[in-house]
């Protein structure tokens, strides 16, 4: 734990909006305008500060997470004492102020259960997922920018079997799956040098050696999607997010991904490695009103035509409940059947 003397001059004259347990996330436009998102609506506060304070600020916080920032370094990722996410983005990329992020990390559900009593997901919904886990089905989560897709993803990791050993890869430690046989896993920048970078890709590959259970992918960006398809495509069981609108556009985007990897890649690999990888594609959303639900499971059926994937609904929202579709647990045990 943090004590309040260290947390206060960690966190400065954002101490209250990091204690407030409403503010979700904060961001600097400039010293004069510092707003944050309270149940998934932003709001300009009255804080004023100066740009001295503020760089002060991003300068004790980085010496913290071990990251740099600098003008052949514009941007910063990094986690903060109380697990936060950090972006920082500078001149000449920003027009003249700093832009400063911080997102924190609420932790408002740890588990499926949880989240059925937050209304996010249906019991019956929760239920299937819990047996998809148990058999070892492949996960993609989709959805937008704060959609809740790490904490949906934190709570299936709560539910796989404290028997596995589970190594969690992110670009920013966030995951905190409360297993006993766990290794978390975090990409590095490059130095001053321009060496030392280490990228998902990377930590894909090396994680395959530490003897895993089940392997997770914080978020899918670039060419990492092909590592990440090619060890599912082994028989190992693994999770992801992805930055996606729709279920069909999750699963068009990581299509495109992996052609990031070289001119090597062909679409007539990618396509059907997917269609036998990933087993269950989840949408997750945020309304006009702030609140986070599941709005769509489909299950991949294994099936493809051309560059057609076949989905299956398996649960939808409806805009007052989630409707059950035609997809089962039995589809995707046909489809294993099938594969093996």
């Amino acid at each position: 734990m943090i004590n309040q003397s260290v947390r206060n001059k960690t966190f400065g004259p954002l101490q209250d909006l990091i204690d407030d347990h409403e503010v979700e996330e904060i961001w600097i436009n400039s010293p004069s305008q510092v707003f944050v998102a309270r149940h998934g609506q932003s709001e300009l506060t009255n804080l004023i500060l100066t740009r001295e304070i503020v760089q002060d600020l991003i300068e004790r916080l980085l010496i913290w997470g071990g990251r740099r920032l600098d003008v052949s370094t514009p941007f910063v990722d990094a986690r903060l004492p109380d697990g936060s996410r950090l972006h920082v983005a500078i001149p000449e990329v920003t027009a003249s102020e700093w832009a400063i992020n911080i997102r924190k990390h609420l932790g408002k559900a740890s588990n499926l259960d949880e989240l059925v009593n937050l209304g996010s997901i249906s019991e019956e919904a929760a239920e299937f997922i819990k047996q998809a886990i148990e058999l070892g089905f492949n996960f993609l989560i989709s959805g937008g920018t704060q959609a809740g897709k790490t904490t949906f993803l934190n709570a299936l990791l709560n539910q796989v079997s404290p028997l596995e050993r589970v190594i969690t890869i992110e670009e920013v430690f966030e995951l905190k799956p409360n297993l006993p046989d766990w290794i978390a896993l975090q990409t590095r920048t490059a130095n001053l040098e321009g060496e030392g970078e280490i990228s998902l890709r990377r930590l894909i590959k090396e994680s395959l050696r530490m003897r895993p259970s089940r392997i997770v992918v914080g978020e899918v960006r670039e060419a990492e999607a092909l590592d990440l398809l090619v060890a599912l495509n082994a028989g190992l069981p693994g999770m992801a997010t992805l930055h996606s609108n729709s279920v069909r556009g999750a699963i068009n985007k990581l299509q495109l991904l992996p052609l990031l990897a070289g001119e090597n890649i062909a679409q007539k690999f990618i396509t059907p490695t997917i269609a036998s990888s990933i087993d269950l594609v989840i949408q997750c959303s945020i309304d006009n009103c702030g609140k986070r639900r599941v709005v769509e499971i489909s299950a991949v059926t294994g099936r493809c035509e051309d560059s057609i994937i076949e989905l299956e609904s398996v649960f939808k929202w409806n805009g007052s409940n989630q409707i059950k579709g035609l997809g089962t647990i039995d589809t995707l045990k046909l489809k294993r059947d099938r594969i093996n």
